[in-house]
């Protein structure tokens, strides 16, 4: 079955939607086009587009759209393509969306995701997460001023992929570290994934009780991913996810984990010619994996598919430690395109990038001033989360300016969440764009600056200025009603006029 709309444009009409890492492109115009059941960037995704004029369109499959002149077209080789109407705006387009295919349960993830900063030990420490590196980073957070929050401890603290037990040699008394961590006011996630190495006991067992993926041969699908080749866990079959519950549980139980970062998973990963227990496309295997979090109210996801509305955290994916887009330059875009997708409990990605392989190389230079951006940025994101260590790469001046970011967002908590739990109700961005806010004023194109729920203008600097950093944000009042927190300096772009700030919370 495969369905097919054409829509002609109205005037002025503009569209969001369809996959995150296209955010910078958002909104459409006649030139772009995309296929969700070949590239979701990897990044969340979602069969919705969203127009400016309060229209939408969805359908439960992946679907390919393309602007032709003053056409839209959107097909779908599954079906079918719905269009509806829920007023005249940006926000009625969402708001009925939401309601008919997307619906808010009422969660939210854990709060401590919003309320603390993240910490991610992978640009840190990459491939070599050890006991004493973890817990000497730990201390550098406190000992150099900044709060504790969640600790993600990432890639390489476990014996194999698939195998989750702390591996012996690199963490000989786990027990005592997880003490030692909470101790010191830390959050502990662990990182996972749905890939088990081959030729190991986990995979003979898993193979044996036809757990694993299989190909379009009906034998075991062994895939290539960023770690070498592994085999993938088939989640269509319940009694693979009772086995990955078990796992996790065990951990949670053993060594009192918190919860955990839910890596890959990835629809380039899968294949439609692949034989899982239940018939699945790729873009459905993504799924499935973002359903094992729906277990842990302390989780964090990079690729996801049809999960707007869930108590989900959702990172963007890794960028260049980069001034341009695929760096800070596409941070606000692409916060803005989460939300608008239904994924309000939104981060960017790591504070000055998260792509490990760019600070390897021999012509990385670190920044300061752009990391300081970042981090100036980020902390009014719903969430926010460090790799790179800023006492590392920052003189005392440049941390401080950091730390009093953190302290503004410590100082917003209560606005933050009133914000989560009213995204929990809704399914209402956090995060939202001018044009949300802001219906037919002339903003709907600009990337570069956001509202922080009605009330809070951010607006920080994405390039780079060549003068010290100044002191963090400027607060100023139009009406009384609307604050606004801009890093340094404002927008080149034209901002809102104060008096037309709305003064609702929500």
């Amino acid at each position: 079955m495969s369905d097919s709309v054409a829509l002609e444009r109205l005037p002025g009409e503009l569209w969001w939607g369809g996959a995150v890492a296209d955010g910078d492109d958002m909104p459409y115009d006649s030139r772009f086009g995309r296929d969700l059941s070949i590239w979701l960037g990897d990044n969340q995704g979602s069969p919705l587009l969203l127009s400016s004029l309060g229209r939408h369109v969805w359908c439960d499959d992946p679907i390919s759209f393309s602007f032709e002149g003053n056409l839209l077209r959107v097909t779908s080789a599954g079906g079918p393509v719905v269009v509806g109407s829920g007023g005249s705006s940006l926000r009625d387009a969402f708001r009925a969306a939401s309601t008919a295919y997307f619906p808010a349960t009422g969660t939210s993830p854990d709060p401590r995701m919003f309320t603390t900063p993240q910490y991610n030990t992978w640009i840190e420490l990459v491939y070599d997460q050890t006991q004493q590196r973890i817990l000497d980073y730990a201390h550098a957070i406190i000992d150099n001023g900044y709060p504790p929050g969640v600790l993600m401890i990432d890639d390489n603290w476990q014996e194999d992929y698939g195998v989750w037990n702390f591996h012996p040699a690199r963490f000989p008394d786990p027990h005592t570290l997880i003490n030692q961590l909470h101790d010191l006011g830390f959050t502990i996630m662990l990182w996972t994934c749905p890939f088990i190495s081959p030729d190991s006991p986990t995979f003979r067992t898993l193979e044996h009780h036809q757990l694993l993926l299989r190909d379009h041969t009906g034998t075991t699908a062994i895939r290539r991913w960023w770690n070498g080749y592994s085999a993938l866990l088939d989640l269509t079959n319940p009694h693979t996810t009772t086995w990955l519950h078990h796992q996790l549980t065990n951990l949670q139980t053993r060594y009192r984990i918190d919860g955990f970062k839910f890596d890959a998973g990835d629809p380039r990963f899968y294949r439609d010619t692949d034989q899982p227990h239940t018939p699945t496309t790729p873009n459905q295997h993504t799924q499935t994996w973002a359903d094992i979090g729906l277990n842990y109210p302390l989780n964090e996801y990079r690729a996801c598919w049809k999960h707007a509305g869930q108590p989900l955290a959702q990172r963007q994916t890794d960028l260049d430690p980069t001034w341009s887009r695929l760096g800070l330059g596409s941070i606000v875009a692409w916060g803005i395109a989460q939300g608008l997708l239904g994924y309000a409990f939104n981060c960017p990605d790591m504070i000055g990038g998260g792509l490990a392989s760019q600070f390897e190389l021999v012509s990385y230079v670190a920044d300061s001033e752009r990391f300081v951006r970042w981090a100036q940025a980020a902390a009014l994101f719903p969430m926010m989360q460090f790799s790179l260590a800023p006492w590392r790469v920052l003189t005392e001046s440049e941390n401080a300016i950091v730390r009093e970011a953190i302290s503004i967002r410590e100082r917003l908590a209560p606005y933050l969440c009133g914000l989560v739990e009213h995204a929990a109700t809704t399914g209402e961005p956090i995060l939202r764009s001018m044009e949300y806010v802001f219906p037919h004023q002339g903003y709907a194109r600009i990337t570069d600056q956001f509202m922080l729920g009605n009330d809070i203008l951010v607006a920080p600097v994405l390039e780079k200025v060549r003068a010290p950093a100044p002191s963090l944000f400027r607060q100023a009042s139009g009406n009384g009603t609307t604050r606004r927190f801009s890093p340094g300096q404002r927008s080149s772009r034209s901002m809102p006029p104060w008096s037309r700030c709305p003064g609702s919370s929500a």
